[in-house]
């Protein structure tokens, strides 16, 4: 429907719309279409808005479908013509191709990158003019992440050129139709009473009762002394723990003077622990802070125990309390995968995440380098893999970069969509974790999620073929003959590696090659390559000449046999450099069939290959994958979509970041997790018939991985909010013992237990940890969840998920500011009572609201 002025005749559109120079047909991507356009709309004098109209159920759809708009104006004095034109954006959600209502038509383009164009019939667009394109999705929209990204508008006339619309806006879904959950029975948003409720699980502890210490140390014994604090210790280290020396020195304010206590550093055994990251920290007022680990790892580990244990900066009183502690993790493998593929993050940012691993003692950091939308990571002989695989930006022309992604728009030098690590980056990277004592762990994905790499192969073909190249195919990825039908997660239909190609195995000792080769030009060891297996999606293989091929030559009976003999040539790949193989769960799994539906059981063939497989799927029905796994002899990395995505939201609210694909995770979410009881709070219905952890498949659990991947995180303050102080409780469980909760039978002594522990944890954080990254100026901006607001008994109770955190409020219906009052107790006033909670330096977080008249 189009609402405004009249719209202009048919004929002036056409004649608008004459032959370009070819000057401006090569005008670069991104910038604002040359004058010689003539009279139709600039795009950047185009406005845009989405909104979600309403959400329908029917016989059809009862699940239900959102119905949606996106809302055109045309602010310019110039008219957006009947033909011609085509506005892009991406949608993480499948959108439904075909006719819109107004002589319209959506197409998908590729994967998440849809387009809308004017059909026979319609009329353009007038100066003031304005459009609502109104459109469905095949299922509910809740979260604001699947509203439309990155729009940008593209005139056939200047097929290369794509101009974003920059004055681009949602509107905010509040209406009970835009909420609808039809008979589900599912709350469609979190309010300030369930979030007064949920925080309510927890006690406000006085400062003497905050455990001083997370993870949770193994053994500490409070001593009676105190050690003063007026001078810089003296650190006495040998040369082998120079890092860890400099380390300590930065743990005490550098204005205070020389001659202070001793604090002794050493490599020794620490009585009764095996672990090689065990560590003894002692603090006497007498003798001064002695640490010893049973490496340099637990020397480090120690220090982050002092660290802890220091004063806030700024504190009156610099004194140390006396302390002995033993310590040691629970799991040799404490994770934190960064994804930099589907939207590029940078090396300072990198190096950031790194530095509060190593604050909390997590030691794995798992690079998710490469996917269909980039690929990160410059492979020597292989440039086209950063000149295109890297590059994301609006091209008519195929082979020149890849298509926009998560709304990187039609700028191939947007920050999010392009980019990648220069070798010089990578090995800079690899040594800033190995001072850290954090492993790396380079992911190249694979033979699914590949379409960066299968692209950029196929352009080398195009490239090296025209020029009369003998190895033009050395390397390529893709039978061009596939005629393959499937639909990946993404909605690719091509972004799978055929393993009928010899080329395809060519690649891959390749880049195994020169990523073994950077480590050891880092120095720093390199022991195992994650080597993808995740959604490779049905039907992929199965219409491709080359790989029915390779199943003749090699005699296998399915796509599923060619699966295996894809993984054992890799593994004989990764063998050959000295390395083992590891990769998502698939890698360790076989698909089948059970009563005629799919059904992922162990692959008994790979059993004694040593692979490690990180288990991400304990959605609906797979709750006890990782279980049996473990319990058929694969060494598992336990990293579950329903505890420890961190791209999850932590609720349903519509504008609260993050996906909801399987389901919304807050900080209890993570805490609450038990490793070897994973489905204790699953409901019943979801733990019959699932197969426990026995004994032996407890020692193939090699530990926990927190995951973010960046669908929806284009700038590094996202990933702070999504990942703190989220990454905090994955730390606890991977580093301390269960706690006491987690194994008692009985019911209500459990909740006494668990609601005193994790009144502690997070007394910790509120009062200590988070406090002291504020302090700190460490620049995390992590998540500050709303408070919770309870209207009762004629006044307005108010808690928050961090006790001791800071309150402020207003009464006026104004959010609150570091100014505002306080709150120390009910707030009797009464008004449109507004608070929020605010950090040491005086950010807010989320503001939550109540009516008390």
């Amino acid at each position: 429907m189009i609402r405004g002025a009249a719209g202009a005749t048919l004929a002036l559109m056409t004649a608008l719309l004459a032959p370009l120079t070819p000057a401006i047909a090569e005008a670069p991507a991104g910038q604002e279409a040359p004058a010689a356009l003539g009279g139709v709309a600039s795009a950047t004098k185009l406005q845009l808005r989405w909104e979600l109209q309403r959400n329908l159920f029917s016989a059809e759809a009862p699940h239900g479908r959102s119905q949606a708009r996106l809302i055109l104006t045309n602010h310019d004095n110039r008219p957006l013509p009947p033909q011609g034109w085509s506005l892009y954006f991406n949608c993480l959600d499948r959108m439904m191709p075909g006719p819109l209502p107004g002589n319209l038509v959506l197409e998908q383009v590729a994967g998440s990158l849809f387009r809308i164009l004017p059909g026979p019939g319609f009329q353009g667009m007038a100066a003031g003019q304005t459009l609502d394109i109104v459109y469905t999705y095949p299922g509910l929209v809740i979260k604001l992440a699947k509203a439309p990204t990155g729009p940008y508008l593209v005139y056939d006339a200047a097929p290369e050129l794509g101009v974003a619309i920059a004055d681009y806006a949602l509107l905010p879904v509040t209406r009970p139709e835009q909420l609808d959950r039809g008979t589900s029975g599912a709350k469609p948003v979190v309010t300030p009473a369930d979030t007064y409720r949920r925080n309510a699980r927890a006690d406000l502890l006085p400062p003497a009762e905050v455990p001083p210490v997370l993870p949770t140390p193994l053994q500490m014994q409070a001593g009676e002394g105190r050690l003063l604090l007026d001078a810089q210790p003296k650190v006495e280290a040998p040369a082998a723990l120079k890092n860890e020396a400099a380390l300590a020195r930065s743990l005490f304010p550098q204005a205070l003077p020389a001659g202070g206590a001793k604090l002794q550093l050493g490599i020794g055994k620490v009585e009764g622990q095996d672990s090689p990251e065990a560590y003894r920290l002692t603090i006497d007022a007498r003798s001064g802070i002695a640490i010893v680990g049973n490496s340099a790892a637990g020397v480090a580990y120690g220090l982050q125990t002092l660290r802890d244990l220091l004063p806030l900066p700024g504190s009156k009183e610099p004194v140390l309390n006396e302390v002995s502690i033993v310590d040691a993790p629970r799991f040799g493998y404490r994770g934190f995968q960064l994804d930099v593929a589907r939207n590029f993050h940078g090396k300072q940012t990198v190096f950031k995440w790194l530095d509060l691993m190593a604050r909390y003692k997590l030691n794995k950091f798992h690079f998710h380098l490469t996917d269909d939308e980039g690929w990160r990571l410059e492979i020597a002989g292989l440039p086209e893999l950063t000149a295109i695989g890297a590059v994301r930006g609006h091209s008519a022309t195929p082979g020149v970069r890849l298509q926009p992604a998560y709304g990187s728009g039609p700028d191939p030098k947007d920050p999010s969509g392009s980019g990648y690590f220069s070798r010089a980056d990578y090995i800079e990277i690899l040594r800033h974790a190995k001072a850290r004592h954090i492993e790396v762990i380079p992911e190249i994905e694979m033979p699914g999620h590949a379409r960066a790499a299968v692209q950029a192969m196929a352009a080398r073909y195009h490239r090296l073929k025209a020029a009369g190249g003998k190895d033009a195919a050395k390397y390529l990825l893709n039978d061009f003959d596939d005629r393959s039908k499937y639909s990946s997660a993404q909605y690719f239909t091509d972004n799978v590696i055929d393993p009928g190609l010899d080329s395809t195995f060519a690649f891959i000792d390749h880049v195994v090659a020169q990523i073994v080769a950077l480590h050891r030009e880092a120095g720093v060891p390199l022991r195992t390559i994650h080597m993808g297996g995740d959604e490779l999606a049905n039907g992929a293989w199965e219409r491709s000449p080359a790989s029915l091929a390779r199943m003749r030559k090699e005699k296998l009976a399915s796509t599923a046999d060619l699966w295996d003999y894809f993984y054992d040539r890799v593994d004989g790949i990764m063998r050959r450099h000295g390395l083992s193989t590891s990769g998502w769960e698939e890698l360790a799994a076989r698909k089948t069939l059970l009563a005629g539906r799919s059904k992922l059981i162990p692959n008994p063939r790979f059993t004694t290959r040593g692979f490690t497989a990180w288990v991400w799927n304990n959605s609906r029905g797979a709750e006890d994958f990782a279980n049996r796994l473990a319990n058929g002899g694969y060494d598992i990395v336990l990293a579950p979509v329903g505890a420890m995505y961190l791209d999850m939201a932590a609720n349903p609210n519509p504008e609260e970041p993050g996906v909801n694909w399987n389901d919304y995770v807050e900080l209890d979410t993570v805490y609450d997790f038990v490793p070897f009881d994973m489905l204790r709070n699953a409901p019943e219905s979801a733990r019959v018939g699932k197969d426990g952890l026995t004994d032996y498949g407890k020692r193939h659990v090699r530990g926990l991985e927190a995951t973010l991947f960046t669908e929806t995180v284009r700038d590094a303050s996202r990933i702070d909010y999504l990942v703190m102080p989220r990454l905090l409780a994955v730390a606890e469980r991977a580093w301390a013992p269960d706690p006491a909760w987690a194994g008692e039978q009985d019911a209500a002594k459990a909740a006494a237990l668990h609601r005193r522990a994790w009144s502690g944890f997070v007394n910790a954080l509120g009062q200590r940890v988070l406090p002291r990254l504020d302090l700190e100026q460490t620049g995390v901006a992590y998540r500050i969840a709303p408070p919770g607001l309870m209207v009762e008994g004629g006044q307005v109770l108010v808690n928050h998920a961090l006790p001791g955190i800071t309150l402020r409020y207003t009464t006026d219906g104004s959010d609150p500011t570091s100014a505002s009052r306080p709150v120390t107790g009910p707030i009797t006033e009464r008004g449109t009572i507004k608070a929020a909670a605010f950090d040491r330096n005086g950010r807010r977080g989320l503001v939550a609201s109540v009516e008390r008249r």
